[in-house]
């Protein structure tokens, strides 16, 4: 077994014991980690260029801005507008109360990066919503864990950016930040077709009722009040659409160097204007943010502590990943991996697989820290197409953290505030768990379409 291969299962081992059994915080493990690597492989020299690397690049900014616009998003109330248009439309159908905790958990959580923290803030709502339309404990907590985790799936959720960051970093220029992200977004919509069709077989193995109609705003009223907020995807999604042009257009007007700026500027404005968006669609509502400047310093200000640690995270998995490119790792355990003569099939379906054990131990950013260079690397050696097993890293590791126990943190979430089960819980989630596996691998193997691959 290579040297850097045995590095990585020690490392692995040493985040699942602090993470799992000492529950220190993940930005102080990856802390942690990075001195570790360092010291193991005496690259000291080289440390200070490690630790600044990810401030030279403004993916790490473009995070930041992002997980601020989630914080804008929650003081607007804008999203709780979109939840109330949902439940006129949907509130009526048998299991209506799943499909709009489906939609609003994704959206929230994609925002705030984090799933088990979304379970939490929309679950409250959603979770008690569905036992009143008759889900049972144990299908109202799973579904709504399974909803807050395709947070980590669609943009722009930070495991999005870093996965893209170490992808241009195995292939630098390959593909554009903005083409990454619409990718990205059709993969998730893949997995909320996925989340679909597995909630409506449960909710008829339930036989689950609509939502009481005194919960159902009338469609009218809800459009009325909240169809500006209806436009927050379209302010987001068209900058992001505009990067994804097709690379000689930009080049012919803007040239090498400026198309490659105007990217990240896209990317990096994109957030002020939705938050922009937001504000002023909100001033008339009585809202924090919409109270003029102070009000929107004192939503931020809030906020930081739940950013920052977020923040701090990516930011320390990002300099992990350039210590392991350091030492080499990726061309040492990619010869390995390729002396084992597996064929690409059988990669499709054990690398999900592997990262899904490992999501039991390990949060989604360590995983892509730590392995994914490597994995990219093997996969491309070996027949596979490396940049569809880049785009496919966050739903191999971030999506499944929070669904795998011991580290289940919004399955646990769920439970708590569903008041379920332990036992009856964890066996309808591996339901969840082997439908997103098997689209993992349907996605994986190229059997459905993804775009720019």
């Amino acid at each position: 077994m290579p040297f850097a291969l045995m590095l990585m299962l020690l490392l692995i081992a040493f985040v699942a014991v602090l993470f799992v059994v000492f529950r220190r915080p993940m930005y102080e493990i990856m802390a942690l980690s990075l001195v570790g690597v360092v010291a193991v492989t005496g690259q000291w020299s080289s440390f200070f260029d490690y630790l600044v690397f990810p401030a030279k690049s403004s993916l790490f900014f473009t995070i930041f801005a992002f997980l601020a616009l989630a914080a804008i998003f929650d003081a607007t109330h804008a999203v709780s507008k979109i939840v109330n248009i949902l439940l006129a439309l949907v509130g009526r159908l048998s299991g209506g109360a799943g499909f709009v905790a489906l939609a609003a958990s994704a959206f929230m959580a994609s925002l705030s990066g984090t799933g088990p923290g979304n379970v939490a803030a929309s679950g409250v709502f959603t979770i008690p919503l569905m036992k009143r339309s008759g889900f049972s404990p144990h299908l109202a907590a799973t579904t709504e864990m399974s909803a807050s985790m395709l947070g980590n799936i669609i943009p722009p959720a930070g495991i999005i950016f870093l996965s893209y960051g170490i992808y241009d970093s195995f292939a630098p220029g390959n593909l554009t930040l903005g083409s990454w992200i619409i990718a990205s977004y059709l993969i998730g919509l893949w997995f909320v077709l996925q989340r679909i069709v597995t909630l409506v077989v449960l909710c008829k193995i339930e036989d689950v009722k609509p939502i009481p109609k005194e919960d159902v705003p009338v469609l009218k009223e809800a459009l009325r009040d909240g169809w500006p907020a209806l436009l927050l995807p379209l302010v987001i999604f068209i900058p992001l659409l505009m990067t994804a042009l097709p690379e000689q257009v930009l080049i012919s007007r803007l040239g090498v160097d400026g198309a490659g700026y105007f990217s990240k500027s896209v990317m990096m404005f994109t957030p002020g204007i939705a938050a922009a968006y937001a504000i002023i669609i909100s001033r008339n509502t009585g809202s924090s943010a919409g109270s003029g400047v102070y009000g929107i310093l004192n939503v931020l200000k809030t906020a930081l502590p739940n950013i920052v640690p977020i923040a701090a995270t990516i930011y320390l998995a990002y300099a992990l990943s350039q210590a392991f490119l350091g030492m080499d790792a990726n061309a040492e355990i990619r010869n390995w991996f390729i002396s084992l003569d597996l064929s690409v099939g059988t990669l499709v379906i054990i690398l999900p697989l592997f990262f899904c054990v490992l999501g039991m131990v390990l949060p989604g950013s360590a995983q892509v820290a730590i392995l994914g260079g490597a994995m990219i690397s093997v996969f491309g050696a070996l027949g596979g197409d490396p940049l569809r097993l880049a785009i496919m890293l966050p739903a191999m590791t971030g999506a499944m953290e929070g669904m795998t126990p011991p580290l289940a943190l919004g399955l646990f979430v769920a439970m708590g505030i569903a008041k379920s089960d332990f036992i009856k819980t964890s066996k309808l989630a591996l339901v969840w768990i082997a439908s997103h596996l098997l689209m993992t691998v349907i996605l994986l193997a190229g059997i459905l379409p993804i775009i720019f691959l």
